[in-house]
This record gives C-alpha cells, sequence and structure tokens, in this order.
C-alpha cells in the first residue's frame, strides 16, 4: 500500500469475509513509506485482530521491493499477492488457492473487464504483454495483475529487485521451472486515490525485460554467455589493432617516417582484450557456481530418497 488511507478499511473487512470459511490466515500488509495516514490505519485495526500484520518500511522503495519484503515476512505455506488499492477482489483468494492445490507452483489471476483508462493503461499494458510472451515464451496474458498465488517454496527461490513483479510468472519459469496455470479474476475501479504508474516507466521495464530474456535463455549455461561477450570483446579488440596498422602504413607511406608514436587505438585494442579475459573468467566463476548448485539439489534429492526410502 502506498497512500491508500481510505482503502485499508474496506480492504481488511473484504479480506476477512472472503476468508470466513478458512481456519488459519493472516494478512500482511506492507506500507511502503506511505505520506498519508495510511499505516496509522493498519496499525489500528491490527491492535483489534491478531491476524493482521503491518509492515512499514521507512521510505518508498516501490512495488516490487515492497512485495519481496512482504514475501519474506509471510509465514504461510501458500502466499496471496494483491494490490492494496481494492481493485483486486480477495473473494478470488480461494479460487487462486483452490488452482494452486492441483499440483501448480504459481497461479496468476487475469482480469476480466479490466476497469482502467484505455490510454495510459490497458493499451500500454496489452502490447506489453505480448512483447513479454514472444520474448520469454511463458504464455501470461496479464503479468501486471498482483493477484497471484505462490507455493511457499517457489518464492524462496526468488529474488525480486528493479521492477521484476510485473515479470514474476516469467522469473519463476526461467530460475525456477515453476508450473505455472492462470485463472480469470474479478477487477473493479479505483474507488480512493490514484493511480501510481503511468507511461514513465516503458524503458525501465524494457531493461528488466532484457534481464528476465538473458537468464531464461543463459540459466544452464553462464558460460556461454559470457564467452559470446568476450568474443564480441576480442573481434573489437581485433577491428582497433588493424585500423591501428593501417594508420601506421598510411602515415610511413606518406611522411616516410621510420617511427610512429600512437596510443589511442592501440590502448583501445589492449583494454579489449583485458575485458574480453575478465568476461571468460567471470563465466567460468558462474559455470563452476552453477555445477555446485546441481551437485547440491543432485545430493538433497538423494537424502530424500533415503529418508523416504
Amino acid at each position: 500500500m502506498y497512500n491508500e488511507e481510505e482503502s485499508v478499511g474496506p480492504l481488511v473487512e473484504a479480506v476477512r469475509a472472503a476468508l470466513a470459511g478458512h481456519p488459519s490466515w493472516e494478512l500482511v500488509l506492507v506500507d511502503d513509506g506511505s505520506r498519508d495516514g495510511t499505516a496509522g490505519v493498519a496499525e489500528s485495526l491490527a491492535t483489534k485482530d491478531a491476524r493482521i500484520v503491518v509492515l512499514r518500511l521507512a521510505r518508498n522503495y516501490g512495488q516490487t521491493q515492497a512485495m519481496q519484503a512482504g514475501f519474506d515476512r509471510a509465514r504461510g505455506g501458500i502466499v496471496v499477492s494483491m494490490d492494496g488499492d481494492l481493485q483486486n477482489d480477495p473473494r478470488d483468494i480461494p479460487l487462486l488457492v483452490a488452482k494452486l492445490e492441483e499440483g501448480y507452483d504459481l497461479v496468476a489471476g487475469y482480469r476480466m473487464n479490466r476497469q482502467d483508462k484505455v490510454v495510459t493503461r490497458k493499451i500500454p499494458s496489452w502490447v506489453a504483454n505480448r512483447i513479454i510472451i514472444r520474448l520469454t515464451g511463458v504464455h501470461i496474458r496479464d503479468n501486471g495483475c498482483s493477484l497471484k498465488a505462490y507455493r511457499r517454496e517457489l518464492l524462496d527461490k526468488l529474488h525480486l529487485y528493479s521492477d521484476m513483479h510485473r515479470f514474476l510468472p516469467a522469473l519463476a519459469a526461467a530460475t525456477a521451472n515453476a508450473r505455472i496455470a492462470e485463472v480469470p479474476v474479478r477487477h473493479h475501479a479505483r474507488k480512493f486515490g490514484v493511480s501510481k504508474y503511468g507511461l514513465s516507466r516503458i524503458a525501465k521495464l524494457l531493461a528488466d525485460l532484457l534481464t528476465i530474456r538473458m537468464i531464461a535463455t543463459f540459466r544452464e549455461s553462464p558460460l556461454v554467455m559470457f564467452g559470446l561477450g568476450a568474443l564480441s570483446s576480442g573481434v573489437i579488440a581485433t577491428g582497433f589493432f588493424a585500423a591501428w596498422l593501417l594508420s601506421v602504413m598510411q602515415r610511413i607511406a606518406s611522411t616516410g617516417a621510420t617511427h610512429v608514436i600512437d596510443y589511442v587505438l592501440p590502448g583501445s585494442a589492449l583494454l579489449c582484450i583485458a575485458l574480453a579475459a575478465f568476461l571468460m573468467m567471470l563465466g567460468l566463476i558462474a559455470e563452476g557456481a552453477l555445477q555446485k548448485v546441481r551437485a547440491e539439489e543432485q545430493l538433497e534429492r538423494l537424502e530424500a530418497g533415503a529418508v523416504y526410502g
């Protein structure tokens, strides 16, 4: 929640009503550095209900960091995320949990009859979802919907940063090979406050999407990624060196000098060679770390089999 003072009370009541038939649940309200009375209202409600937990962040870090803080604080074996602006409907929580219990690791909601502005929200979201599907291969029709259900084991493998909350299904598939499903969910028009998102985030989202693409492509072969970078740097170094030789030959031919001093081109070539060597070393380190993780996972599977047997 960020500056959602008027939404806190109705949200808590809606969650209570939606989970009335469930004996064990908690509601973690993450206040992302609100400047209004959001935290005060939330803490007042928490004093009256032990199932409500308020987590106050020191400043406004953004939705991704706030979600990660909530994931870290949540104690349940199943965790459901949602926005605090009342546009997501808590009545859909049991639907997501039921689908998750069919054997999935992540269940993503997609908003039916989305109640948002067409130009600034719906169209950019439609374009972004198509790009994400094309680049990641993970067919989630509404990545921007925060209403999702996760298994605790999956969240323990994810570490969010930047604006990665928008690519959680793709990130989960790329890093944890998660089993993912979708269900339709309700969506309501905003009753209080104003939206915190606009077109200004497009560049940042594209950069994060490139990161996800690289993770998905080179997750099992980091040496290939760094090797390609090293090869590119080596090719550039060769180009600088060839340009330097050509420049020297032209100067000798035109001036008759027998000794030509030049620092820029050979220096650039040496820098590119050093970068190539550095990238290769990083690739070897990453490959070694990957092999260690694989060995640990194999050992865990063997130990689990021994215990089961």
